[in-house]
């Protein structure tokens, strides 16, 4: 079984393109239905998800008010746990049109022929399925970007990574279970943007197998206004990296082999 994992906030012109999208796809031999995880949504998409429910195998999750990125994927994540096998995927990905779902099942093929635990669909990936690259994004989120890659790999060097922060990503049952093994709730303790690297970064300190495919980010599709903060974004990378690599955080957590 396939899971999409979809973090919404404020997405009422987006999710359905992206909702339209799944719908068409055919993993063969599997099924697959979607988690939307509502991150206290003022605009339509509560209405747009009530809507699709009816229309497709779909699970609505509720925030009554905006908890941020990891909140969200914090509770699509503990909701999963509870209904997902060792063999099923979870594939998170954004609402808001930028990431092309028909690359999942890509992803899937990879995770099964390389026996990965997550596959991340990368800007920075370059391979037999294409080059990866950004449309439309402005020039100091590139920066912002490439750099939080560039330093985290410095500091860390996830094998098989390249793109640190995108959350277009499979998980693989197996990860996930093993991850609630060691970190329980603190699996995502960052409520921002910055979750993304944190989850990678504590996958891969419990062994996980990473491998990538290229992704061709469409921000010129993007259907709403950016809702990063940029600057509180950058102190809270510095100081994840500073609990992780100078007070040596992650050396605590071990998953017993």
């Amino acid at each position: 079984m396939i899971y999409f994992l979809l973090p919404s906030y404020n997405e009422e012109s987006a999710l359905p393109l992206v909702l339209e999208t799944i719908s068409g796809l055919k993993f063969p031999g599997e099924d697959w239905h979607v988690v939307a995880v509502d991150d206290g949504s003022s605009d339509g998409t509560p209405g747009v998800l009530k809507e699709w429910v009816e229309k497709i195998p779909m699970t609505i999750l509720t925030h009554s008010q905006n908890m941020g990125l990891g909140r969200a994927i914090r509770t699509g994540f503990e909701h999963l746990l509870e209904i997902i096998k060792t063999d099923d995927a979870v594939i998170a990905l954004d609402a808001d049109n930028t990431q092309d779902a028909k690359i999942s099942l890509k992803m899937r093929v990879k995770q099964l022929a390389n026996d990965l635990d997550v596959v991340i669909a990368s800007r920075y990936h370059t391979g037999e399925d294409g080059s990866g690259k950004e449309v439309g994004l402005a020039l100091h989120r590139k920066i912002l970007s490439r750099g939080v890659s560039f330093i985290l790999d410095w500091a860390f060097h996830v094998s098989g990574a390249k793109d640190y922060s995108c959350g277009y990503r499979l998980y693989s049952g197996r990860i996930l279970h093993r991850a609630r093994e060691v970190y329980g709730v603190k699996l995502v303790e960052e409520q921002n943007f910055v979750c993304m690297a944190e989850i990678l970064l504590k996958l891969d300190n419990i062994g996980a197998k990473i491998g990538e495919v290229s992704l061709v980010l469409r921000y010129d599709l993007k259907g709403s206004p950016s809702k990063m903060k940029v600057v509180r974004t950058v102190l809270r990378y510095f100081r994840m990296i500073w609990r992780f690599k100078g007070l040596g955080e992650l050396k605590k957590y071990k998953y017993p082999r």
